[in-house]
């Protein structure tokens, strides 16, 4: 059995609906949790830690629906026995800010080097980052910023046409030039 693959680990399959996940994983932590392998032989009871660890990271995926959405597209993305540390790695370091940074220990290339589950996260990193509240108000702001420049100038000017009839500022600021040189003359 491939420990990696969260759905492997609880015995389902990847239709599997919340309650099912729900039901598998009590099931298994009844089964495995330490405190019922207290009194069993050292090999029995690291056995069945394991086990409860294994169980418990495929729950704490599977059984939340954001976390479970990112690891089927990184699942389906990569190929190979990596899959679960390769979500850990970048999730956890996205999620608490520890370690590497968000994608950057991506290993799934393909012959032709063409790294898909860098795409991916790279895709998934920067939707994040647009869809993030501060980054939203930024733009809101900058928004307003560049509002404000162009009704400024757009007023402006209508004041400008408004008060000097006929004339257009290029117009005007040459004929205060040549006042000026005509004065100094």
């Amino acid at each position: 059995m491939d420990v990696r693959d969260h759905y492997k680990v609880l015995g389902l399959n990847r239709s599997a609906t919340k309650e099912e996940i729900k039901d598998a994983f009590r099931k298994l932590a009844k089964e495995f949790h330490p405190d019922k392998h207290s009194h069993s032989p050292k090999a029995v009871k690291d056995s069945a830690t394991l086990r409860f660890k294994q169980v418990s990271e495929a729950y704490e995926i599977l059984g939340d629906d954001c976390k479970r959405a990112d690891y089927n597209i990184r699942s389906r993305c990569a190929s190979g026995p990596s899959v679960n540390q390769q979500y850990y790695s970048s999730y956890n370091s996205y999620a608490h800010a520890s370690g590497p940074r968000y994608g950057s220990s991506s290993g799934f290339t393909s012959r032709s080097g063409f790294n898909a589950d860098g795409l991916v996260t790279n895709f998934h990193m920067l939707l994040r980052f647009l869809t993030t509240r501060a980054f939203l108000l930024n733009c809101a702001f900058a928004g307003v910023l560049v509002g404000g420049m162009f009704a400024i100038d757009t007023s402006g000017e209508a004041l400008w046409k408004m008060h000097n009839s006929g004339k257009s500022f290029e117009e005007a600021m040459e004929s205060i030039n040549k006042a000026k040189t005509h004065e100094d003359a």
